[in-house]
C-alpha cells in the first residue's frame, strides 16, 4: 500500500506539467511550482486539455476531470511543497540548476521526504550530492507524454536507500506504471543507451553515404519499427539528441562516437520540426514520403547488432535484467521486438560474427563485440536454437 499523500512536482513544463496530471489522476494531491506564473496558466491549460481527450475516450468522466483538476495546486513559492512527502523534480537538463533546487528543497521540506529526479541521462548520484542526506534521492525517468507512455525508469543512485526505492516503487504503481529498476547509476540509464547505439547506426550510414534517409526510415518502418529514426529525431529535436549524446560519450568513448552530421545540422539551426527542418523539411506541416524505397537488409543487420551488443553491455554491468531491457525498449521506444528477445531469435553467434565482420572492416570501437557475447558464444548460448542465450527456452 502506497503510504505518499502528497505530491510536489517543480517545473510546469511538459515533462512537469504531465507528471502532475497523472499524480492527480492517480489520488495524489499535487502542488505544481514554477518560477512563471505564465507556465503555471499554460501548464493548468494543457492538463484540462488532456482530461477532456481522457474523457471523450471514455477513459474519464467530466466529475473526475473537476476532481483531478481540482487536486492540483499551482505556485510560484518553492517553499509551498514544505509538506510534500515525495517530490519530484522536472526542470531542464542542467546538472547545476537541479543540485540547487535539490538543496533548497533539503532545506524547507520534511526530513522524510523523497526526492526524485525526472533526468533521462544525468547522474543521480552526482544530483544527490547536493543533498546531506542523499539516501532519499532517487532517478524516476518518466517518458514523453508522461499521460501517455506507461515506462518509468526507477534508478537507484549509489546511496540510494532500499526503502526509497521500494516507496518510489509503489507511488509509480499507484500511478498505473511499468516500470524497470536501473540497479547503477550509469549514464543514459538503459533505454536512452540501447536508442542512442541504433541511432548511432542510422547517422553514420548515412554520414557514409551507404544509405539515404528514405532507405534507412522506409525499412525501419518495414521491419515494424513505429516511425524512421531521421523523422523521430526531427520531432524530438536534433539539439535534444546532441545534448544526450555527448553524455553518452563522455562515459562509454567511441562506443558511442556520434556521426558528425548531427553536430553539424545543429550548428546550421537545423534542429527538426520546431525550426522548419531537420532531416525532412516540416514547412510542409508532413514530410513528403517517398513512393517507393529500395531497403537493403544490410541496415537492419546492422541495427540489430548494436543494440543486441548494447543490452549485451548493459546485463554484464549487472545495470538490469534482460526481462527488463526488453520490456524497457518495447514501453519506452514502441520497438517491436526488444534487443534480448531478437538476439536470442537470430542467434547470438550470427550477431557476434557480423559486429566482428564490422569491426575489421570500419576498426570502430562500435562495432566491438561485448566480453559478454564471446562468452554467451564459447559457451554455445547463442539462443533459441541451443536452448539457452539471454534467455532459457524448452527445446
Amino acid at each position: 500500500m502506497c503510504k505518499i499523500k502528497n505530491i510536489g512536482v517543480i517545473g510546469a513544463g511538459t515533462m512537469g506539467h504531465g507528471i502532475a496530471q497523472i499524480a492527480g489522476m492517480s489520488n495524489f494531491d499535487v502542488i505544481l511550482v514554477d518560477a512563471n506564473e505564465d507556465a503555471l496558466a499554460k501548464a493548468i491549460n494543457n492538463i484540462s486539455w488532456s482530461l477532456k481527450k481522457f474523457k471523450e475516450k471514455g477513459k474519464i468522466s467530466a466529475d473526475d476531470c473537476e476532481k483531478v483538476i481540482k487536486r492540483i495546486k499551482t505556485t510560484t513559492k518553492i517553499e509551498e511543497v514544505k509538506e510534500a512527502d515525495f517530490i519530484i523534480e522536472a526542470v531542464p537538463e542542467d546538472l547545476k540548476l537541479k543540485k540547487d533546487i535539490f538543496s533548497q528543497l533539503e532545506h524547507i521540506s520534511k526530513k522524510d521526504t523523497i526526492f526524485a529526479t525526472n533526468t533521462s541521462s544525468l547522474s543521480i548520484t552526482e544530483i544527490s550530492s547536493a543533498l546531506s542526506n542523499p539516501a532519499r534521492v532517487i532517478g524516476m525517468h518518466f517518458f514523453n507524454p508522461p499521460q501517455l507512455m506507461k515506462l518509468v525508469e526507477v534508478i537507484k543512485g549509489k546511496l540510494t536507500s532500499e526503502e526509497v526505492l521500494q516507496i518510489t516503487l509503489d507511488v509509480a504503481k499507484k500511478m498505473n506504471k511499468e516500470v524497470i529498476v536501473v540497479k547503477k547509476d550509469v549514464p543514459g540509464f538503459v533505454v536512452n543507451r540501447i536508442f542512442h547505439a541504433a541511432l548511432h547506426e542510422a547517422f553514420w550510414s548515412l554520414y557514409r553515404k551507404e544509405h539515404s534517409i528514405e532507405e534507412i526510415d522506409g525499412t525501419l518502418e518495414h521491419f515494424g519499427f513505429p516511425i524512421g529514426f531521421f523523422k523521430l529525431v526531427d520531432s524530438i529535436g536534433l539539439d535534444v539528441i546532441v545534448h544526450v549524446d555527448k553524455i553518452l560519450y563522455e562515459a562509454y568513448g567511441e562506443r558511442m562516437n556520434p556521426s558528425p552530421l548531427i553536430n553539424s545540422m545543429v550548428s546550421k539551426g537545423l534542429l527538426g520540426k520546431k525550426t522548419g527542418k531537420g532531416f525532412y523539411d516540416w514547412t510542409i506541416n508532413k514530410p513528403i514520403e517517398p513512393k517507393i524505397f529500395s531497403f537493403d537488409y544490410e541496415i537492419i543487420e546492422r541495427i540489430y547488432a548494436v543494440i543486441v551488443n548494447e543490452a549485451a553491455f548493459l546485463i554484464q554491468e549487472d545495470v538490469t535484467s534482460p526481462e527488463d531491457i526488453d520490456r524497457g525498449v518495447k514501453l519506452g521506444l514502441n520497438w517491436p521486438k526488444g534487443p534480448c528477445e531478437l538476439g536470442d531469435e537470430i542467434g547470438l553467434d550470427s550477431i557476434f560474427y557480423k559486429l566482428n565482420a564490422l569491426y575489421d572492416k570500419y576498426n570502430d570501437e562500435r562495432y566491438k563485440p561485448c566480453p559478454l557475447m564471446g562468452i554467451y558464444v564459447n559457451k554455445n548460448w547463442t539462443g533459441k536454437k541451443n536452448g539457452k542465450g539471454f534467455y532459457k527456452y524448452q527445446l
